[in-house]
């Protein structure tokens, strides 16, 4: 994958969003999230589901007493939109998670605004 076939959306130390810049095979209206050695290529409505996914599974208690300050405690059930895939993660992985989903819909929200601004200056 070249920075020519992809056009970032976010990034931090976690992962990263892109999409497509252009392919037959693929959704241009899709997101790839890629993390550690996983990726998700989820629509708009996917991406919704996964980052309530992420903040439920934040909100859980937790299933050891130290699991926030262990990062190789992956006690965190995170699922997925895709109902036969979860994801074990740590605190710290899934505080990483959430930032990278929710950097992701920021952006995307911000792109969708000032998209709009731009036509109706025209």
């Amino acid at each position: 994958m070249a920075d020519k076939d992809i056009i970032t959306i976010y990034n931090n130390s976690f992962g990263i969003s892109f999409k497509w810049k252009r392919t037959e095979a693929k959704d241009l209206n899709k997101v790839q999230l890629v993390f550690e050695n996983t990726g998700l290529y989820l629509n708009y409505d996917e991406l919704l589901l996964f980052a309530k996914n992420v903040t439920d599974a934040l909100k859980r208690p937790s299933m050891c007493n130290d699991c926030k300050n262990n990062i190789s405690c992956k006690s965190i059930l995170l699922e997925t939109p895709v109902t036969q895939i979860s994801f074990a993660m740590s605190y710290k992985e899934l505080n990483d998670m959430y930032d990278l989903v929710n950097g992701t819909l920021f952006q995307l929200g911000l792109d969708t605004i000032l998209q709009i601004n731009t036509i109706h200056k025209q």
